[in-house]
């Protein structure tokens, strides 16, 4: 069976959807970061990289970073269309994935959510965030303008409209004005029954 090492309300949040859209059985394991379930020499054993999501295979294999665990599923599990086979399609999708992640994820809520990581000390962590909120905001810019006005990111359903919508709920969370094509994409995964599910499964209202 699946595993998933998951954080409720994080970006396992959107592998977590990829899961429910498939309609697979997985076991899920809470990893409590704010208490360091991550750095326990257990988890280490799984995840040298002290990071979420790890999804474990039937075979024992661990898979991280969530590009990865996404387009495993997608190719893993070809009908349900959730990476196109088209390599251009395909390189779109991984394209606006990696920025999510990589930038909106890892340069901008990360400032907001850890300033402590990139600065000298309590003094400078308003400094830190406000740098923060400014990568997001451009970053959402930048997704905004690529988004169609109505519909998912490239067409149907897939793995860049999951990394996508966690980093919009993060946004709706902290108080961060969503560009109006992001705002129209988030009420949209909003309205899918798999979302609202595995957002009542992690203890949030879907609405």
């Amino acid at each position: 069976m699946l595993k998933l090492y998951m954080t409720p309300g994080s970006c396992s949040t959107g592998i977590h959807i990829l899961l429910e859209e498939l309609e697979l059985v997985f076991e899920a394991h809470i990893v409590n970061l704010l208490a360091g379930d991550q750095h326990r020499p257990e988890f280490l054993a799984i995840n040298p990289k002290a990071t979420i999501p790890v999804l474990v295979k039937d075979d024992g294999s661990a898979l991280t970073e969530f590009q990865a665990i996404a387009y495993w599923l997608a190719r893993k599990y070809p009908k349900a269309g959730l990476l196109a086979a088209d390599a251009d399609a395909a390189a779109a999708a991984l394209e606006l994935t990696g920025f999510v992640v990589g930038t909106l994820h890892g340069q901008g809520f990360q400032r907001l959510f850890v300033p402590e990581k990139y600065a000298a000390g309590p003094a400078e962590y308003d400094r830190v965030k406000r740098q923060g909120t400014d990568i997001v905001n451009q970053a959402l810019a930048v997704v905004a303008r690529s988004l169609p006005e109505r519909g998912y990111a490239l067409g149907g359903f897939g793995i860049a409209d999951a990394a996508l919508f966690y980093v919009e709920f993060w946004a709706d969370k902290s108080g961060i004005a969503l560009p109006e094509t992001c705002r129209k994409h988030y009420r949209l995964m909003l309205s899918r029954p798999a979302v609202r599910r595995v957002l009542m499964e992690e203890g949030y209202r879907p609405d």
